[in-house]
C-alpha cells in the first residue's frame, strides 16, 4: 500500500497545526541572543542553551508592557505558545510576556533607568534646589482620596499657621497615572504660585509605586523650576523620583515637616533673637554713653573759641592788609621802569635827535627808499615839532653811509 503524497506547505500546516494546539501556553528559559527591535514595535531574538535554540517574536501589543529593555546575554523565562513559522517551516515562539531570571522585571528596569539617568547626571547634587526658608503656597501632587494628603494637611495644620496647598489630584498607580504625575508637575510650574512642590503617595508594593518609577516622572521633576520633595511610600520604599528630587522624604508627613517649620520652633527662634538684640543694643547704649560722657568733659565753651576765632581773624587782617601794601609798592616800582622803558622807545624821542619822518601823499605811506617817489610827488615830512607838506624837486641815487 503506498502512502499519499502531499506537497511542503501542507506538511507545514499539519505540523503547525498539531504544534499550536499541544502548546498553546509554554514557559521556556534561555538566554537572549540576536535581539533586535525594528521601527515596528516587534521584538525577534534567539532564546537558546548549551544544546539549542529557538526563534522568538514578540509583537508590539506585548513588547509594549515590558518593564525592561531585554538585552543580549540577559537569561529570561518566556511565556508563550509555540507556532511554525510557514515560509521557512521553522519551530517558533510567539513571546507575550518576559521575566528575567532570579530577579523581577520591574527590579531590572528600576536598576536600567537608575543607570541610564545617573549618566546623564540627573541624580548630580549640584542640581538640587534649595528649598525656601518660609514658603507661602505648597503644591501637591498626589490622589485627592488617599492618605497621603490627609496626613499632608494635618502636619500642615499643626506645625504652622497661614501656609496655603495647591492640590493636583492625579492618580498614582495603574496605567496612566505616570503621564498624569509628570502633567501635574508641569502644570504647577507653568501656574507659577506655589513655592516648593510635594510628590508622593502612601506605601504599597513595587508594582503601587511604580509610576513614580518611570521616566516620564524623573524627566519632569529634573525639569522643574521649582523644587521637588519626593515622598513616596514608606521609608524603606525607593523609587526613582527620590533619586531625581530635590530632597528625599521617608513619608508624605515627613514631607510636610521638612518643607515648613514648626511654628513652635519658630516662635522660640524668635525669643531667642530677641533677648540677643536686646543684650546687644543694651551694650551698644552702654558704649555710646561712656562716649558721650567722655566728649562732654572734652567739652569746649563757645564763648571761649569764639574769642579764638576773633583773634585769629584780627591777625589774619594785619597780615593781609601788609601783604597787599607790599604787592602795591612792588607793582609801582615795576610800572615805572616799565614807563621808562617805554618812553626811551617812543618815535618822538627819535624825532625830537633831529630825524624826520618822511610820508608818501595822499596814502600816507612811510619812505624808506628813493625808489617808492618821482620828482613832483607831494610828500610830508614830520618834525620833532610840526609837519611839513613839500614836493619833490629832485632824487639823488648815492648811497649814504648807514647811521650806527
Amino acid at each position: 500500500m503506498s502512502l499519499p503524497v502531499i506537497s511542503v506547505s501542507s506538511l507545514v500546516d499539519l505540523l503547525k497545526d498539531l504544534i499550536e494546539e499541544n502548546f498553546v501556553e509554554v514557559f521556556v528559559e534561555g538566554e537572549i541572543s540576536n535581539f533586535s527591535k525594528p521601527g515596528s514595535g516587534h521584538c525577534y531574538f534567539t532564546l537558546k542553551d548549551d544544546r539549542g535554540q529557538l526563534r522568538c517574536a514578540m509583537f508590539r501589543s506585548h513588547s509594549r508592557l515590558l518593564k525592561f529593555i531585554p538585552e543580549n546575554g540577559m537569561q529570561v523565562i518566556c511565556r508563550g505558545r509555540a507556532s511554525v513559522y510557514p515560509q521557512r517551516g521553522e519551530l517558533q515562539l510567539i513571546v507575550e510576556s518576559v521575566e528575567p531570571s532570579g530577579i523581577g522585571g520591574m527590579q531590572l528596569a528600576f536598576e536600567q533607568l537608575k543607570q541610564k539617568l545617573a549618566a546623564e547626571g540627573l541624580f548630580a547634587q549640584e542640581r538640587k534646589k534649595v528649598l525656601p526658608e518660609f514658603p507661602q503656597i505648597i503644591g501637591v501632587v498626589t490622589s485627592a482620596t488617599g492618605a497621603a494628603i490627609h496626613d499632608i494637611l494635618n502636619t500642615l495644620r499643626r506645625r504652622s499657621s497661614g501656609v496655603r496647598v495647591l492640590l493636583r489630584p492625579v492618580r498614582v498607580q495603574g496605567a496612566g497615572a505616570a503621564a498624569e504625575i509628570a502633567e501635574a508637575i508641569a502644570d504647577l510650574n507653568q501656574e507659577g504660585s506655589a513655592d516648593v512642590l510635594i510628590i508622593g503617595r502612601g506605601g504599597g508594593s513595587l508594582e503601587d509605586l511604580w509610576a513614580f518609577s518611570e521616566e516620564v516622572v524623573a524627566r519632569a521633576i529634573s525639569a522643574s523650576i521649582l523644587p521637588v520633595v519626593s515622598a513616596v511610600g514608606h521609608e524603606v520604599d525607593f523609587s526613582i523620583a527620590d533619586l531625581v528630587a530635590d530632597l528625599r522624604a521617608p513619608t508624605p508627613t515627613a514631607a510636610a515637616e521638612m518643607v515648613v517649620k514648626n511654628r513652635e520652633e519658630v516662635e522660640s527662634h524668635c525669643d531667642q533673637l530677641l533677648m540677643r538684640l536686646g543684650r546687644i543694643m543694651q551694650g551698644r547704649l552702654s558704649l555710646m554713653r561712656l562716649r558721650f560722657d567722655g566728649l562732654t568733659r572734652r567739652l569746649v565753651s563757645p564763648v571761649d573759641t569764639l574769642h579764638q576765632r576773633r583773634r585769629q581773624l584780627d591777625e589774619f587782617e594785619q597780615r593781609f592788609k601788609r601783604s597787599i601794601l607790599l604787592r602795591m609798592q612792588q607793582s609801582g616800582q615795576m610800572l615805572q621802569s616799565l614807563v621808562e622803558r617805554l618812553d626811551a622807545l617812543s618815535p618822538l624821542r627819535v624825532l625830537a635827535r633831529g630825524y624826520a619822518l618822511a610820508r608818501l601823499q595822499p596814502m600816507g605811506t612811510p619812505l624808506l627808499h628813493v625808489d617808492q617817489v618821482q620828482v613832483g610827488d607831494q610828500i610830508s615830512v614830520q618834525l620833532a615839532q610840526g609837519e611839513l607838506e613839500a614836493s619833490v624837486l629832485g632824487i639823488s641815487f648815492e648811497k649814504k653811509p648807514k647811521l650806527t
